[in-house]
C-alpha cells in the first residue's frame, strides 16, 4: 500500500473524518482488520482564510509547501489537501510539489461527470464560491456551476467559519441552508448540491437536503483510497 499524506487542520472536524473514513474505507475494500500507513500535518484554518482574505497567495502557497515537505519527510507517496478552499493556490503546489497531490476538485467533477448533472449548485466558503479556481474546471465540461446570491453566500460563509469549523451545530442553521438550497432547485433549476466546503457533511446529507448532495469528503475519500490501494 501507498503512504497517503493529509494536510489537515482545515478544519480539525472534517481532518477526522478523513481520518477515519480512510481507514475504515480500507479494512473495507481488503475485508480484513488494517490500518494504512498515514501521516497528518495539521496546519491553521484561519491563517489560511487570513491568507486568502488578503490575497496573499504567493505566503499562501509557502505556508502550504512547507507542510507538503514534512509529509514527503515522512515519507508519504502521495498526499491530499482536507478542505475545498485551500485549492485556490493547488495548482501551483502540484508543480512545486515533491509528491503527487490529488485534488478534491477533480474528484468531484468526476462524480458529477459520472451522475450526468449538467447544472449544479456551490455552497462552501465566499472564497470557494464567487473565485473561479473551483468553477472553471466544470464550466470547461459543459457543467454549470450556481451559487447563492449575495446575502445568501455571506450567511454560508459566515455560519461556516463561526459554527462548522468548531463543530456547532445548529437547527436554525440547517433550516436556512436548507430554504437557500430549495430557492436554488426552484428558481434557477440546480440539480444537485456541491457541499464544497468539508466541514458541510457535518450539517447536510442527502436525507436532509432539497436535492441530492456531492459530498466532497466521501468523493476525496473514495479516490484516495483507490491511490493507497493502487
Amino acid at each position: 500500500m501507498k503512504k497517503l499524506g493529509l494536510i489537515g487542520g482545515t478544519g480539525p472536524e472534517s481532518t477526522l473524518i478523513y481520518y477515519a473514513g480512510i481507514t475504515r474505507g480500507v479494512q473495507r475494500k481488503l475485508n480484513r482488520p488494517i490500518f494504512p500507513s498515514l501521516s497528518i500535518e495539521s496546519v491553521d484554518v484561519y491563517q489560511v482564510l487570513e491568507y486568502c482574505e488578503k490575497e496573499q497567495y504567493d505566503e499562501m502557497v509557502k505556508y502550504f509547501m512547507n507542510a507538503i515537505q514534512n509529509l514527503y519527510n515522512a515519507g508519504a507517496e502521495f498526499a491530499a489537501l482536507t478542505a475545498n478552499t485551500s485549492h485556490i493556490v493547488f495548482d501551483r503546489l502540484q508543480e512545486s510539489s515533491p509528491i503527487r497531490l490529488i485534488s478534491i476538485i477533480d474528484s468531484t467533477l468526476a462524480e458529477t461527470k459520472k451522475h450526468g448533472y449538467r447544472r449544479v449548485g456551490l455552497i462552501g466558503t465566499k472564497f470557494t464560491m464567487e473565485k473561479d479556481f473551483y468553477k472553471k474546471p466544470f464550466l470547461n465540461n459543459d457543467i454549470e456551476i450556481i451559487i447563492p446570491n449575495e446575502e445568501e453566500r455571506q450567511y454560508v460563509n459566515e455560519k461556516i467559519s463561526s459554527e462548522l469549523e468548531l463543530n456547532i451545530i445548529k437547527k436554525e442553521t440547517l433550516l436556512n441552508f436548507q430554504r437557500i438550497i430549495r430557492r436554488m432547485k426552484d428558481e434557477e433549476g440546480i440539480e444537485a448540491i456541491i457541499l464544497g466546503c468539508t466541514e458541510l457533511p457535518l450539517l447536510l446529507n442527502d436525507e436532509n437536503c432539497p436535492v441530492p448532495c456531492l459530498d466532497t469528503v466521501q468523493i476525496h475519500l473514495e479516490t484516495l483510497i483507490v491511490e493507497i490501494l493502487r
